[in-house]
């Protein structure tokens, strides 16, 4: 397949001198079924997933050459759309290796090359670290300076964020929301992740509780889930959850983070309490903030599982894929339960 497409390529002029196609970027996407008979097979191994009878390689590669050649030949249509895609292929292949490149740390805990926007924290020991990736600069300002800055990590991320549902690895890699996280992790991705490399055992995700909020969790476990699964088995994932409402009656000061334990605390605390509603993490000082969603001793936080971070890549992949009835069966199902300001 692959001498054939760099053959036609070069006699259609559809590439240049110097370009070629490998084989991953021809059978990317296509699928080929060859059925061979023979007698007294040979196979490599117990499982018989591979044949061994040497002579079928050539045989094959000889006659699926030669008729490959004349299918491009009477069909040139098809032959370009082939060429066409694996030549994108070869590209974003490219693409991300130089990407990669750029992003690729010496050390695990080297510090020299961080995001501008991190505030890393002062201890070394990576088991004893927690990174938090944050919805806004609002927010991540009062978390940089409500943190325990000895052992916690501050990352603020802002403007919306890359739909990797569409996006190609090497989109991924040169994506300015998304190679923060890669390189403050530390770890790489894709097929080049090493967990030991984690400068942070606790990667908390900490956004407001709103439909934006929800939104980016999703696309950061989707991210995490296609690229970084490690993380997730290992039980490094977690969602930092902000109260939704301050309670407070004269000195007294509670806080609630769903309206029945508001109401429950609203009832204990008698009236004249006053109940405020939080719109964001940015409306937290960084004392209400640290006490609240950052405190060890105190905070209310949610270890992601792999079968949460399936759950929210299957919904990605409904809501911002490119099949419109499994998105149409989603909402109808779904609207009853939608909380819509109008």
């Amino acid at each position: 397949l692959t001498n054939a497409l760099n053959a036609y390529g070069r006699r259609m002029k559809l590439l240049k001198e110097d370009e070629k196609v490998s084989g991953e970027d021809c059978r990317e996407g296509l699928t080929c079924i060859i059925s061979v008979k023979l007698t007294e097979a040979q196979f490599e191994g117990q499982t018989k997933a591979k044949l061994g009878n040497s002579e079928i390689r050539t045989l094959v590669n000889s006659i699926v050459s030669e008729k490959l050649e004349e299918f491009l030949e009477e069909n040139p249509a098809v032959g370009r759309a082939i060429l066409d895609k694996a030549l994108t292929a070869a590209r974003a292949r490219e693409a991300a290796r130089k990407a990669r490149e750029s992003v690729r740390r010496k050390t695990g805990l080297e510090s020299g090359q961080m995001p501008d926007k991190l505030r890393d924290c002062n201890e070394r020991d990576p088991s004893l670290t927690e990174i938090y990736i944050v919805e806004g600069d609002s927010a991540g300002g009062s978390a940089k300076m409500g943190r325990d800055s000895k052992i916690q990590a501050i990352l603020p991320l802002w403007g919306k964020m890359l739909n990797v549902e569409k996006a190609r690895i090497d989109k991924i890699y040169g994506n300015d929301k998304l190679t923060p996280v890669v390189t403050a992790l530390g770890c790489g991705l894709g097929e080049e992740f090493d967990v030991s490399k984690l400068r942070y055992h606790k990667v908390f995700i900490m956004a407001d509780a709103d439909v934006d909020g929800s939104h980016i969790c999703t696309l950061l476990l989707t991210f995490f889930f296609r690229y970084m699964r490690p993380l997730i088995e290992g039980g490094y994932v977690y969602i930092a959850q902000p109260p939704l409402f301050k309670l407070q009656k004269g000195k007294q000061v509670r806080y609630a983070y769903n309206e029945p334990e508001m109401s429950q605390i609203s009832a204990e605390m008698g009236q004249g309490t006053k109940v405020s509603r939080y719109k964001g993490l940015g409306e937290m000082n960084p004392e209400q903030l640290w006490e609240t969603t950052m405190d060890p001793e105190h905070r209310v936080i949610v270890q992601i599982t792999i079968e949460d971070a399936m759950a929210a890549d299957e919904a990605f992949t409904i809501l911002m894929g490119d099949k419109v009835e499994p998105r149409k069966e989603f909402i109808e199902r779904n609207a009853q339960y939608a909380n819509l300001d109008v």
